[in-house]
């Protein structure tokens, strides 16, 4: 007796709750709207801002400029005008590589030192 009030009282709700659908169907749009942006910040803009400094690095290579280029490290002798790079990997070895086929380009910094102060 007591499991069919419990079901009367949620069918009551139910149908009270269905009377009034807006909020519902506004709180699943806003929930919808906050799932985008999240994915947004979180996924989109990042990767976008990479690419962006990507390009900026390939647009940066110059003769001496180090880059890596499918997991061969090289030094760049040439740069074509046509998007193509000369590539020494080693003494005598030359290649001609497509600029977007860059993967990263190594800019020399120097490395902080590790000395203590007294």
């Amino acid at each position: 007796m007591l499991i069919s009030q419990a079901f009367a009282q949620t069918a009551q709700t139910a149908t009270e709750a269905g009377a009034s659908g807006s909020p519902d169907m506004m709180s699943m749009v806003a929930q919808f709207i906050l799932i985008i942006l999240i994915v947004y910040f979180l996924l989109i803009r990042p990767q976008q801002k990479r690419v962006k400094q990507h390009e900026m690095e390939l647009n940066a290579i110059i003769k001496g400029t180090k880059i890596i280029v499918a997991g061969l490290v090289g030094t760049v002798v040439e740069v074509c005008e046509d998007n193509k790079l000369v590539v020494e990997l080693a003494d005598g070895v030359r290649v001609t590589v497509m600029r977007p086929y860059v993967s990263q380009v190594i800019f020399d910094t120097p490395a902080p030192s590790k000395k203590k102060k007294a």
